[in-house]
């Protein structure tokens, strides 16, 4: 199976890489080295590497394992949650 390149605009890719360093961050703080983090998400460690990095390649599972691995599963649940615009298109509809 061919897997399709994940191409992220440049202005994103910023935003990315902030998530790969909160993540690092996160495991700073935790004192965990990158194989005691990798072990416990069940990941390779070069994943980790590029989840650190914020690598839009790598799968939204490995990111989710990464986070559940470190205590931080619930901020997983703020992805697309506050759809400010999807309500105000809805609204319009309401009118």
């Amino acid at each position: 199976m061919n897997r399709k390149k994940q191409i992220i605009y440049p202005k994103y890719e910023k935003m990315m890489e902030q998530m790969g360093e909160n993540i690092k961050l996160a495991r700073k703080r935790r004192k965990l080295t990158t194989v005691q983090l990798s072990e416990r998400a069940d990941i390779a460690r070069s994943t980790l590497y590029l989840i650190e990095q914020g690598n839009p390649g790598v799968s939204i599972g490995a990111y989710f394992n990464v986070l559940r691995a470190l205590g931080l599963q619930e901020d997983f649940l703020k992805l697309a949650a506050d759809d400010v615009f999807g309500r105000k298109l809805q609204d319009l509809e309401l009118l």
